[in-house]
């Protein structure tokens, strides 16, 4: 018989882990567990307090060990990793031992829920008694992090139980309850069990989060010195010619451009800046503070300093990804150094620059590349290395949303550019405006619209859309309809995908009856009136579902019926409730598809002995030892993830890739 083990742990450390993450912090000499909550098979909660010299009892520590014993936590990750340490398990044993966690945070995002167990417990509706206790971040404050000394606490560093007796009273009711909010979380959602593929693609991701990746501390330290000097010699330069006390400051700057100018600065954004310096200023002094403004912009040194907190004793950088992270489609989401949003590099002789930076040689780079703040952003990808005697094989899917779309909509000419040459942005422009293809060149102005076009209108966008991706705004406003018009005409099955899926989405919930769709799509109403869950699912053709909460159907904007469901509001970033539509509800599919194909390409890769460090959008980055013959380990790596996927038949998938000594964007 199966048995289970919910487990909360509460912990100390002098390791900031928002800022430096899990692994350092557990890395820390000063790491220790103060509290273990347990229950087994869903007793009441038990606390066992380890601050105080209790342990462990000992058929619950032989029960934590044993594998038929099913461990279930919060964030899972966090309690495996944290007991790992205090078990004293070396990194063979820490990996066997990873398979017997199960992961609640998991399951609700799995189940369209918020992460956070606090937040996961009230969009549950839980009942007070099962939720999260209020008190928390103020006890973890007082006991789990260091605490300024000073003459009214005794000149301590840290709080301990003898100091705060009661405080640390309540502190073990609340371990306790946190075992209870996570069963019940668990028991509510139970009905919808997270499928054994997720389950082991968790497991992966924890094994490539652990692992981590190398960063370069020489280039760090030497751009961090870089900066704070260049933006020291800017800002007095700014003090200097706008007397202002205070130049960073956008009130400040603001009324002084203004005089200045004699006229309204409406704000002091990046694209106000750069188009106010596109205008004849008559003023010399503020085109200058204006030109500071945007090189203190264009500096993205946060990152170099994440990277410092965050590194290891080996010079590592560990927990960069978070699993299921973007919620719904399962796509992972950057944590600590933000590595899903890291500025591009398209500087000359990029390893000449990298050198030049890591040897601190400031002058060099302002010669070479002028803006030396700009210089410093695009190396960041550079400051990730692979470990000695190894080299990056960096390998991306091409073009696999593009290709996703087009399969699921069975647009046949699409498939054939995929097919063929795979240049989409050239064939699209070449559909749109009946422009033979061979005249469509990079510097045709039709392939920028094919581009924009492509990229902005596969989810039923408009003129919005093509004004929000037309970044470098070569666009002209007038003939955007158009171009709208242009490529729905060209794309009239993708459009009649738009309308299919909402309406066997809306066909499943007035009927209650399961509506599908072609390539195996299937939306269905699922629910348990025991736990009172009640979801819209959406079988994708991987198997795995996507979920939308508590739905019901209400009048849009049009007065037209339109789904709603409860979840993370894009925009408020709260829960609430969120209305869709046909478009996007094929981004979801889309994008949870193409995830899907990358985590089986991840699965191969794994299976056949490669080690991938970290992934980024649809690109995987794997740590190789250094062969004879990198390109053709490369080819291996790029054949593996074009391989046909069964539950995909017609998918052409094409990945390729590079190998380097640094990460770049090539």
């Amino acid at each position: 018989m199966e048995r289970h083990l919910s487990i909360d742990i509460e912990t100390f450390s002098d390791v900031d882990i928002k800022k430096a993450g899990l692994y350092r912090y557990v890395q820390s000499p000063a790491f220790e567990v103060l509290l273990f909550a347990y229950s087994l098979d869903g007793e009441p909660a038990r606390v066992v307090d380890l601050a105080q010299g209790e342990e462990i009892p000992e058929h619950i520590r032989s029960l934590l060990q044993y594998p038929a014993v099913i461990k279930h936590a919060y964030n899972a990750a966090f309690e495996w990793y944290c007991l790992s340490r205090y078990l004293h398990y070396d990194v063979r044993q820490m990996m066997a031992w990873l398979g017997q966690w199960r992961c609640t945070m998991l399951h609700g995002l799995y189940c369209g829920y918020t992460a956070g167990l606090s937040a996961t417990g009230e969009a549950l509706g839980l009942p007070q008694d099962k939720r999260k206790l209020g008190t928390g971040q103020s006890l973890i404050k007082t006991f789990c992090v260091p605490c300024k000394p000073s003459a009214s606490n005794g000149n301590r560093t840290r709080t301990r139980p003898k100091h705060e007796p009661d405080r640390w009273r309540l502190f073990k009711d609340y371990c306790a309850q946190d075992v209870v909010t996570e069963m019940e979380i668990e028991r509510r959602l139970s009905a919808f069990p997270v499928p054994a593929g997720e389950q082991e693609l968790w497991q992966l991701d924890q094994q490539i989060n652990a692992c981590g990746v190398r960063v370069d501390a020489q280039l760090i330290d030497s751009a961090l010195a870089m900066d704070d000097m260049i933006t020291r010699q800017l800002t007095a330069e700014a003090i200097q010619l706008s007397g202002l006390s205070n130049p960073k400051s956008v009130q400040q700057l603001t009324a002084w451009l203004e005089e200045e100018l004699d006229e309204e600065v409406p704000d002091l954004r990046k694209e106000t800046v750069k188009d106010l310096l596109k205008t004849d200023l008559e003023s010399d002094t503020a085109r200058r503070v204006l030109e500071i403004r945007q090189e203190l912009s264009k500096t993205s040194t946060k990152k170099y300093a994440a990277m410092r907190e965050a590194m290891c004793f080996d010079d590592r950088v560990r927990g960069l990804l978070q699993f299921y992270g973007a919620n719904r489609t399962g796509r992972w989401a950057g944590r600590l150094v933000q590595v899903q949003n890291l500025p591009q590099n398209h500087l000359p002789a990029l390893e000449l620059a990298r050198s030049c930076a890591v040897a601190g040689k400031s002058e060099a780079l302002r010669l070479l590349y002028g803006s030396l703040p700009d210089t410093l952003s695009q190396l960041i990808r550079t400051a990730f290395v692979p470990s000695d005697g190894h080299v990056f094989i960096v390998a991306d899917f091409s073009a696999i949303e593009a290709r996703v779309i087009s399969w699921l909509a069975g647009e046949q000419w699409r498939m054939d550019v995929f097919a063929t040459h795979g240049k989409i942005y050239e064939a699209s422009a070449s559909q749109m405006f009946g422009v033979p293809i061979e005249e469509i060149t990079k510097d045709n102005p039709l392939r920028q619209r094919g581009k924009v076009a492509e990229l902005a209108l596969g989810y039923q966008g408009g003129v919005g859309a093509l004004t929000k991706m037309d970044t470098g705004k070569k666009l002209v406003p007038e003939e955007m309809p158009e171009i709208v018009q242009k490529w729905r005409q060209a794309n009239r099955r993708i459009v009649d995908l738009w309308y299919t899926v909402e309406n066997a989405a809306l066909t499943a919930m007035r009927t209650g009856q399961p509506a599908g769709v072609d390539k195996g799509i299937i939306f269905a109403r699922e629910g348990d009136e025991a736990t009172g869950q009640d979801f819209l699912t959406v079988r994708l053709p991987s198997g795995r579902k996507l979920f939308y909460a508590r739905p019901y159907l209400a009048p849009n904007q049009w007065g037209n019926d339109s789904l709603h469901y409860y979840g993370m509001d894009q925009t408020t970033k709260k829960w609430g409730t969120v209305d869709t539509y046909g478009g996007k509800l094929v981004e979801n599919i889309v994008q949870a598809t193409a995830r899907d194909c990358l985590a089986e390409a991840m699965r191969r890769l794994s299976a056949a002995g490669y080690q991938i460090v970290m992934h980024i959008h649809d690109e995987v980055v794997i740590d190789r030892p250094l062969s004879a013959d990198p390109a053709a380990e490369l080819a291996v790596i790029c054949r593996i993830m074009g391989e046909p996927i069964p539950w995909v038949p017609g998918l052409l998938l094409r990945a390729g890739g590079f190998v380097s000594t640094f990460y770049k964007k090539e």
